[in-house]
């Protein structure tokens, strides 16, 4: 990452040159004591550019086998089921129900009370009830799919309930302290495992039956997705700030705040103005703390704390130099104090002011002020003097920020963020509903704590449903849990799985969101940061509002996990074993020269020389003495050195320069496994805070070239490969680097997930409402290094070669001409070759599936009416054809259906018919019917239409550079241009489409896979280390083509030669799902909205083309009156109405009676009395309804008529 922050170059990481500590400890010696290897140190010379570039792509490949590219959503799940989902329930504690102390039902004896506690929580694997044969049956997630079911399995939890008696009896004071004590005498406990509710299981994991079986439904299913009522639902990964650190700011005036999840914990400490006239800026500044709800001047706070004197105070806050601001703010400081406490010197006076200032708070805490200090403010120290010793830290961190000495945090670093996974978002929803349930208990079983009531067993109390059914709503409504605002809830954490291609699917997985207040003021949260190097992509990122707030994370990033507390407290042990010393409980002693160490955030001892200490413990992570997501940075200018153990931190490998001589045992090895290289200390994982310490080069080559007339650069890390810092879609783009950013963005944000593939392998077993599938999906003719590492082993392709992943590409390789074809062309149209697309090219399958449930049997009997039960059937329909339906309801297996047919009869007892019309434009072939049943008691039928689609003009395509086109022109085979050896084009593109969008990886692309058709080695395009263009040259012409891929072509209309060479070669092409048959809107007459007579909107209700108002304008320039006039009066709402041209007022047509008392029925004027002088005026319904509307609001039209 370049230079590094102190000027050290290595800063710990070890060198290659031999530097010694202070203690004489050579870097060098980071051996395993079993290795015989101290005499034998292979430089990175002897080993050889080939064999390093070779071993890269083996610990890539070992890499995805072990962690493949959703271990994030997996590990985050497993690690809930095992250690967060406990936690959870323990984290409630004791909950205590007090009787409702009504007089009317005491009855004799005290009041009761009952005292209820959660304990072990155990998860079965998932189930569901077979009513034929009335047992329990394994729940595989191809049943919760078909059967529209939720994929969960059931918690249960062993729960205490004890319902006493309180007395209050008198005691010995002496002894106990109190003159009256609480004695508590047990009437009833119970103890017993109850049903919590169910909780849906993530497919893959370790609960769910996948887990074990050797083949999936589906080769290309990775799982990490929930299945909710048969939909597939995935979290996307929160960008969260770390609450594991202390966080400087100057948003809102300058703070220093130390955070904690429990609001308690919670300290921040501010400079803020003390002015002593009301309303007047510019006073002296203060230091002031904000603890327990309560504002306390810092000093107050220092000697409640124990320290004795003014001194001690400033020498814990240890500025260092003599600032006059630092210094009249701390004299500023001490005056408040003294104006707000007089004498808060003495002894336990300054606890007798904070004593006073808790009690006037809103909801006082029950413990003393002792307790308090002891048990909030700082809860990981023990001692008062170690608490006011980290207060001091505190202060001086905020005025080095204050003097511009010390940098405020970013809330865009990585390094201050946390990504929230399926453990950390299940754990916050999970605590609402626990919550309610709880409270919906107190309620009920308050009302059986009554003398005159019997308390019943537990789980009459706790309702199970709660917690289903509100996980079960949340993942389908989206709406989840504000991570810190209780009653809100917030979108966007939970969403459909993509499925129109295995890329989408995983890159879907692998998003990242930043939750923002307001779209519009998110400061620099869209750009993109130093940190996101390597964790997260710098170019997939969607277009629109959401741009730079969701993004995708990098082809090797890793997400941690939370070590067991166990391992931590290991781990602090290790620490002390390294070298580092106690926090001392005292103020006098100095810890001048000495680094803090912060474990989590948490202060846990003192080091003094931290560059070994570091590197001590690098070494030891190396051995596996200590956990190898645990991140240590040492920041030599803030004098800390902070471990991260947590959870939500993104790692990446990295190799290690100086330990890559032990590779000499591994030489000759065909397949490396990940885990030893990680015990060896050859690859490490490297986060967003220990990166700034290394220098890593961009690889292997940077490792042994040398600048002339400079010292070797000494690198401490090295890139795997340099496409691993893209995404996964990026990554796998052919010459990426070669093309406009904007262009790379295009392809994999949007078209390779837009591009119709082979999505899944096990499409009989799936009823997915639209699915695209592709005849003939090719994999494309040039190799990508991601693409190469994520595929599988043991293919005969050359020499112990891969076969890429093919389901990460979706399309085919089309021979592409760029050249001009008749004016057909322009502007981003293609012209295909009509013969290729007959042979099959491009050839896709859509099936659409339509569903519709009626009620059981059991829900049925307990209908009152027999005329509103609705079953499947045959019925005449007035609503559309029921010809091709047997009598079951269902239509049979290849039948053609067209637009108008009833695809799933119902009817009603009555008569009334309920049936699934096909809507305008949908058609197709039945493929198949389901009839089954969900587990809400409703039964249920699917009906999936098939359609086989050519491409057809309309249609849209992409290559995989961002050029997109629609079809303009299918031209016969026989008049494309064709070469000297008969070849002929399948799409001709116009070469307008490269100069302004800089897109020449296109043409670099069909050069290559030119080259590599007729059998050229050179076959890589991975973005950052792509073959140079004379590479690409030499391989085109020593296959006797031209080196820069251009033809001679002959016209195939006239035979004769065309005087321009022609550039053509194969590219590969991508069919996406856009396409005119979906979109095509046309009608003649239809139907209009019963309310304003207008054509109705839908494009499948056989809806009308919307004419606007900018379409108005056109035409109103254009002059065309009569046009407009017809288009939105005579083919719109054309209705009449009668004015009466004596008032101008609206008249009616009604029947009225006349003299001799005749009836007649006619326009009349009710304003003045008379049917004469009315005439008939043609006016758009609208209008006529807007006077109407307005007439009943008070409001009366008037009309000027003139005879045209």
């Amino acid at each position: 990452m370049g230079a590094s922050p102190d000027g050290k170059g290595n800063v710990g990481m070890g060198s290659t040159s031999g530097e010694k500590f202070a203690n004489g400890t050579d870097l060098n010696m980071d051996i395993d004591e079993d290795d015989d290897v101290f005499d034998e140190l292979v430089s990175v010379q002897e080993l050889g550019e080939e064999f390093l570039r070779n071993f890269c792509r083996k610990a890539a490949v070992s890499f995805f086998n072990q962690y493949g590219l959703i271990s994030h959503q997996i590990n985050s799940y497993n690690d809930f089921i095992k250690y967060g989902l406990q936690n959870t329930f323990d984290s409630f504690g004791e909950f205590v129900i007090h009787s409702g102390y009504d007089p009317s039902k005491k009855g004799e004896g005290d009041w009761r009370h009952a005292r209820v506690k959660f304990g072990k929580v155990t998860v079965e694997r998932p189930t569901f009830w077979a009513v034929t044969g009335g047992n329990e049956l394994n729940m595989l997630p191809r049943h919760a799919r078909l059967q529209n079911m939720t994929y969960s399995s059931r918690m249960k939890v062993t729960v205490e309930l004890q319902v006493y008696t309180a007395k209050s009896v008198k005691s010995d004071k002496f002894k106990t302290g109190r003159e009256e004590i609480v004695e508590e005498e047990i009437v009833h406990q119970d103890n017993r495992e109850i049903i919590i509710g169910r909780i849906p299981v993530m497919v893959k994991s370790e609960l769910c039956w996948m887990n074990e079986v050797e083949k999936s439904d589906c080769d290309f299913d990775h799982g990490g997705y929930f299945l909710i009522k048969g939909a597939e639902k995935i979290f996307i990964a929160q960008e969260q700030i770390s609450l594991k650190r202390l966080w400087i700011s100057n948003i809102q005036g300058w703070t220093v705040a130390y955070r904690s999840e429990v609001k308690r914990n919670r300290l921040i400490i501010r400079l803020v103005e003390n002015s002593k006239v009301e309303y007047i800026k510019g006073g002296e500044k203060i230091l002031t703390v904000f603890f327990l709800s309560i504002e306390i001047p810092v000093w107050i706070l220092f000697f409640a704390l124990g320290v004795r004197s003014d001194k001690e105070v400033v020498s814990l806050i240890d500025y260092g130099s003599s600032d006059s601001s630092i210094s009249n703010i701390l004299f500023a400081s001490i005056r408040d104090a003294d104006w707000k406490c007089r004498n808060f010197r003495e002894e336990s006076a300054a606890l007798n002011h904070l004593d006073r200032l808790r009690k006037e708070t809103r909801f006082p805490p029950e413990e003393s002020v002792e307790e308090c200090l002891g048990k909030y403010l700082f809860p990981s120290l023990k001692g008062f003097k170690q608490k006011a010793r980290f207060l001091g830290y505190m202060v001086k961190c905020l005025l080095q920020a204050f003097t511009g000495h010390r940098k405020c945090d970013n809330r865009d670093d990585f390094r201050n963020k946390r990504l929230e996974l399926a453990g950390e978002l299940l754990e916050r929803e999970m605590k609402v509903h626990i919550a309610h349930a709880r409270r919906r208990m107190a309620k009920t079983l308050q009302r059986d704590l009554y003398a005159d009531r019997t308390v019943r067993p537990i789980e009459h109390y706790l309702d199970a449903s709660i917690v289903t059914n509100g996980l079960s709503r949340a993942f389908s409504t989206g709406a989840w849990s504000h991570p810190y605002k209780k009653m809100e809830r917030i979108s966007g954490v939970v969403a459909n799985l993509g499925r129109a291609n295995p890329l989408q699917t995983m890159v879907d997985l692998r998003k990242t969101r930043q939750q923002v207040q307001y779209t519009g003021k998110v400061g620099d949260a869209r750009y993109p940061h130093p940190s996101h190097w390597g964790k997260v992509c710098f170019l997939s990122t969607p277009d629109g509002e959401n741009c730079g707030l969701v993004k995708n994370l990098a082809t090797t990033a890793l997400v941690s996990t939370n070590i067991v507390k166990s391992v931590v407290e290991s781990i602090v042990d290790t620490l002390f074993d390294s070298g580092m010393e106690k926090v001392v409980n005292d103020t006098s002693s100095s810890l001048d020269g000495k680094d803090k160490v912060f474990l989590n955030g948490e202060w846990v001892g003192v080091c003094e020389d931290s560059l070994f200490f570091a590197a001590e413990l690098r070494r030891k992570r190396r051995r596996r003495e200590l956990p190898y997501q645990v991140e240590i940075k040492r920041d030599e200018h803030k004098g800390e050195l902070r471990i991260f153990t947590d959870a939500g931190r993104i790692l990446r490998p990295l190799l290690v320069v100086e330990n890559l001589f032990k590779l000499k045992a591994f030489k000759g090895k065909e397949n490396y496994a990940f885990q030893p290289l990680l015990d060896k200390g050859i690859v490490e994982l490297i986060g967003a805070e220990e990166e700034e310490d290394c220098r890593t080069a961009w690889g292997i080559r940077y490792l042994l070239t040398e600048v002339e007339g400079k010292q070797p650069v000494k690198y401490t890390h090295c890139e795997l490969d340099m496409s691993f810092l893209l995404g996964l879609s990026c990554g796998i783009i052919p010459f990426a680097n070669h093309d406009h950013a904007r262009r790379v963005l295009y392809q994999a944000q949007k078209h390779s997930q837009q591009a119709i593939g082979f999505s899944t392998t096990n499409p009989n077993i799936r009823v997915d409402t639209l699915s695209h599938q592709m005849y003939y999906p090719q994999r494309p003719l040039f190799h990508t290094m991601t693409a190469d590492c994520l595929g599988k082993s043991g293919f005969p392709l050359g020499q112990n070669r891969l076969e890429p992943k093919p389901e990460l590409y979706n399309g085919q390789n089309a021979i592409v001409a760029v050249n001009v074809h008749l004016g057909y062309n322009q502007e981003d149209s293609l012209v295909m070759n009509r013969a290729s697309i007959e042979r099959g090219m491009f050839r896709t399958e859509h099936v659409r599936s339509y569903k519709a449930e009626v009620d059981n049997k059991e829900i049925q009997e307990k209908r009152r009416k027999a005329e509103d039960i609705v079953n499947f059937g045959k019925t005449e329909s007035k609503i559309g054809r029921v010809d091709s339906l047997d009598d079951d309801g269902f239509p049979y297996i290849g039948a053609s259906l067209q637009s108008g047919d009833i695809v799933i009869g119902r009817f009603a007892e009555s008569g009334a018919d309920h049936g699934v019309k096909l809507k305008h434009t949908e058609r197709g072939m039945v493929q198949k019917v389901v009839l089954s049943s969900n587990d809400d008691g409703k039964n249920f039928a699917v009906v999936s239409l098939r359609q086989v689609r050519s491409p057809c003009l309309g249609d849209k395509f992409s290559s995989m550079h961002g050029q997109k086109g629609v079809l303009g022109f299918l031209e016969s085979h026989e008049n494309f241009p064709f070469t000297t050896q008969g070849i002929v084009p399948d799409i001709v593109i116009n070469p307008h489409a490269f100069p302004s969008r800089q897109t020449p990886g296109q043409l670099l692309e069909a050069a290559l896979g030119k080259g590599i058709a007729c059998g050229g080695s050179k076959k890589h395009a991975t973005p950052f280390s792509t073959l140079s263009i004379d590479a690409i040259t030499e391989q085109l012409h020593r296959v006797g083509f031209s080196r820069w891929g251009n033809e001679r072509v002959y016209n195939g209309r006239t035979g004769e030669m065309v005087r321009s060479l022609i550039f053509m070669g194969p590219t590969f092409y991508q069919r996406l799902v856009h396409m005119a048959e979906d979109k095509v809107k046309f009608r003649n007459t239809g139907p209009v909205h019963p309310l304003t007579r207008q054509p109705v909107a839908d494009r499948k209700r056989y809806g009308g083309i919307k004419f606007g108002e900018m379409e108005r304008d056109c035409l109103i320039a254009h002059g065309a009156s009569a046009n407009l006039h017809e288009r939105l009066f005579t083919l719109s709402d054309c209705s009449q109405m009668h004015v009466c041209q004596n008032c101008k007022n609206a008249a009616n047509v009604i029947e009225r009676t006349v003299a001799a008392g005749r009836k007649i029925r006619g326009p009349y004027c009710r304003v003045c009395q008379s049917g004469d002088e009315i005439v008939k005026v043609s006016v758009p319904y609208g209008a006529k309804l807007l006077c109407q509307e307005l007439f009943s609001m008070g409001i009366s039209l008037k009309f000027e008529t003139q005879l045209c």
